[in-house]
């Protein structure tokens, strides 16, 4: 009805901040928030990323003797295969997926022992952990080796809580651990120390998940940060990233030179950036610009605005992670996505970190951001993974289903159905 002359206007239902708060809170408590932060913060990363890549590269491939768009082709060829991948895993079956843990295992250790042949694995900036494919393509297989433990490890967990084993440490410990101890030595016979974290984190974050004991969780952290500190403590170079946590120097024999630069970069950037391909850091200045630090120049170029909205991003990935990991019955479900979204959020954490020169220099991309098929293949796979999970929980597969033209058709005939005979 419409108000009286003279009476005063009634104010709307869920007008103000409190109805502001709950339509939110109703939005973002719907079944397909996960599914759709997950689809939309995985896309928006690796399309920024290009962006970002062909502009961070553009130099680096003109000193090459290369075309400017040398490493973003590459790139973009990566992330139209990862594409492919991701469609497929967020469309393959849970059962499909736990199908893929043993041979992806073995498949992934075949290739880690094959770059330690001679004549077949080839170093790169030090680190012996790649394969020569032939031509300007190369493959990381430690890579892999991350999606390959959460799968398997997932696969193990919820084998063994089924049978309800896992209350026995050794049970939640053989052969999680040695596996994982395996897929580490393997990667540091090849000096790459930042992917051994990464894997570190997973293991932990497989084992938190799986309820492993304070005592026994506290144990094996320690033992992890023993073997650490001494591979630390026994490289000159390793000991030098250490020394290098917030330098405001390139200090002597310019040893800190790629962290100080990166600070430079993000510092020089301001608000809203120098704009989009501005970056100055990026002529010859700062080290692996497109790698490691495009986060740097993504400060610089874009400011604290574009490097806020990255973090947002991954923000909102890792919380999607989360809320499908807590909100599952399957235990492989959960225990899979807790290590994809550990995974996700350990390395960019670790990555950004180093470049605000709060972490030392693990040599790790952003996920989905920084520049390397090796990476971003995997790390695609994984987010279709977390896709298909989404997908999985009952009032999400329900949601979707009513969002099918045919059924809903079908729902509003049978609501029209069940009306009086004489209402409109």
């Amino acid at each position: 009805m419409r108000d009286r002359p003279g009476t005063p206007p009634r104010p709307r239902r869920g007008a103000g901040v409190r109805g502001t708060y709950e339509r939110a809170r109703r939005a973002w408590d719907r079944p397909l928030t996960a599914y759709y932060l997950i689809l939309g913060a995985g896309l928006l990363i690796t399309v920024l990323g290009l962006v970002m890549v062909y502009s961070a590269s553009m130099i680096k491939a003109l000193e090459l003797s290369r075309p400017s768009t040398y490493f973003f082709r590459k790139q973009f060829l990566a992330a139209v295969i990862g594409a492919g991948l991701m469609l497929a895993a967020s469309r393959m079956p849970v059962k499909l997926h736990r199908a893929l843990a043993y041979p992806l295992l073995a498949g992934t250790v075949f290739l880690m022992v094959l770059v330690q042949v001679p004549g077949i694995g080839m170093s790169v900036n030090g680190n012996q952990n790649w394969i020569y494919l032939g031509g300007p393509f190369q493959l990381q297989p430690s890579e892999f080796g991350k999606l390959a433990l959460i799968l398997w490890g997932a696969d193990l967990l919820a084998r063994k809580q089924d049978k309800r084993l896992l209350a026995q440490w050794k049970h939640m410990l053989v052969p999680l651990v040695p596996v994982a101890f395996m897929l580490l030595g393997l990667i540091m016979l090849g000096g790459d120390m930042g992917t051994a974290i990464i894997l570190t984190a997973i293991l932990f974050g497989l084992l938190w998940l799986a309820g492993a004991p304070t005592r026994l969780f506290g144990g094996v952290l320690a033992f992890a940060g023993l073997i650490g500190f001494l591979f630390i403590k026994t490289s000159p170079n390793r000991m030098s990233r250490l020394g290098c946590i917030g330098a405001s120097e390139p200090g002597p024999g310019d040893s800190c030179w790629q962290a100080v630069h990166g600070i430079y970069a993000l510092a020089s950037g301001g608000w809203f950036g120098s704009g989009l391909g501005a970056s100055v850091e990026k002529w010859g200045q700062l080290p692996e610009p497109h790698t490691d630090f495009i986060f740097a120049i993504t400060g610089e170029e874009l400011g604290l605005a574009g490097t806020l909205s990255v973090l947002a991003l991954f923000a909102a990935l890792g919380y999607a992670g989360i809320r499908v990991a807590g909100r599952t019955e399957d235990p492989f479900v959960r225990y899979a996505a807790g290590g994809v979204t550990t995974w996700i959020t350990a390395q960019a954490v670790i990555n950004i970190g180093a470049v605000l020169g709060l972490l030392p220099i693990a040599g790790v991309p952003l996920p989905l951001f920084s520049y390397g098929g090796s990476a971003l293949l995997p790390t695609m796979f994984a987010v279709g993974l977390m896709i298909a999970f989404a997908r999985e929980d009952p009032a999400a597969r329900a949601a979707l289903a009513m969002r099918r033209p045919g059924a809903r058709w079908k729902t509003m005939r049978r609501r029209v159905t069940k009306r009086p005979s004489g209402e409109r």
